[in-house]
């Protein structure tokens, strides 16, 4: 196809995509003409990942650059391509500080990971920024005065595990590896507003269960 087609059926315009091309997000098209190229479905599923990351991921230009090469890093098996490409992703600020709140935020985290479930876990330590947010979000927690021990993260945990094994089912509906990679990245950042709306809606629920009078909303009244 050429580049028109490509702008109408991935719904990027042509001047994004030829600002990707420059910026080697994309790769280039098979070139036909000196001044023409052709492009197939390998570069129609890149450009939806590509536009998963930064138009809805809000994922800087660097960082997507980042996890396109882990993606296409074949000196590593499938499963540390996949890893290291999620990981390339932003995740939220870590701590700078190592105070005491810190310290012992890193021991409930070990705690918690020190589980059968997690026999892998533990082995990624400080080299996982999922493992450093963790451990940033449970001290802050612990900072503020909030219910942050294990026992207290052992559900979200339980969900957790639940969660991974359904992003696993649907990444592997794909059938190519390359089409699987591509999809745990982009449904790793398109499901992230998804898991946020829907806790937040069963928040609502489970509000309403216990402490509601069976209104429809938090804005009903009583007539």
């Amino acid at each position: 196809m050429r580049l028109a087609e490509l702008s109408t059926r991935s719904g990027v315009s042509t001047a994004t995509i030829k600002y990707y091309l420059r910026e080697g997000l994309l790769p280039p098209g098979h070139r036909v003409t000196a001044t023409q190229a052709e492009y197939d479905e390998t570069h129609l599923r890149r450009l939806r990942l590509v536009r998963a990351l930064i138009q809805v991921g809000r994922v800087p230009i660097a960082s997507a650059r980042e996890v396109l090469t882990a993606l296409e890093d074949d000196s590593l098996d499938h499963n540390s391509r996949l890893g290291t490409a999620v990981w390339a992703l932003p995740h939220s600020p870590e701590s700078a500080e190592e105070d005491a709140n810190t310290r012992t935020a890193r021991r409930t985290v070990d705690t918690l990971l020190d589980q059968p479930d997690w026999e892998h876990a533990r082995e990624y330590g400080d080299d996982s920024p999922a493992y450093r947010m963790l451990v940033t979000a449970v001290g802050t927690l612990s900072r503020l005065g909030y219910p942050c021990a294990v026992e207290d993260l052992a559900p979200y945990a339980h969900a957790g595990r639940q969660l991974a094994v359904a992003d696993l089912d649907l990444i592997e509906r794909y059938e190519s590896p390359d089409e699987q990679l591509q999809a745990a990245v982009a449904l790793t950042v398109l499901y992230e507003p998804v898991l946020l709306a829907l806790r937040r809606i069963a928040q609502a629920e489970e509000s309403n269960r216990r402490f509601g009078r069976g209104d429809s909303g938090p804005g009903t009244e009583e007539e």
